[in-house]
């Protein structure tokens, strides 16, 4: 099989050439997207690195302050019954 250009599609001729045209703008837009959201997130990684730096400059635990901000996600009534779950399979296994 054919293709018409670096896209991947089938080569269509002519009818299918401003298709194949409007696809790549298309994939090319999405890339572009893509590319910068990367970027944002590279930011926001970097920003974050230096917040728990600094907030382990202050004398905090930045291993603890990571479960914190884990445990926020999660439902105040799904975190209480994971937390009962947990205290009742350590009283299994320690006692």
């Amino acid at each position: 099989m054919a293709f018409a250009d670096d896209t991947g599609l089938p080569e269509t001729g002519d009818a299918g050439a401003s298709q194949t045209a409007a696809t790549r703008e298309q994939l090319k837009s999405f890339v572009a997207r893509i590319e910068r959201l990367e970027e944002d997130k590279a930011n926001v990684m970097a920003d974050l690195k230096e917040v728990y730096a600094e907030l382990k400059s202050q004398g905090f635990d930045t291993k603890i302050m990571r479960k914190v901000i884990a445990l926020r996600k999660i439902d105040r009534a799904e975190r209480q019954e994971t937390e009962a779950l947990l205290d009742l399979y350590l009283g299994h296994v320690e006692g």
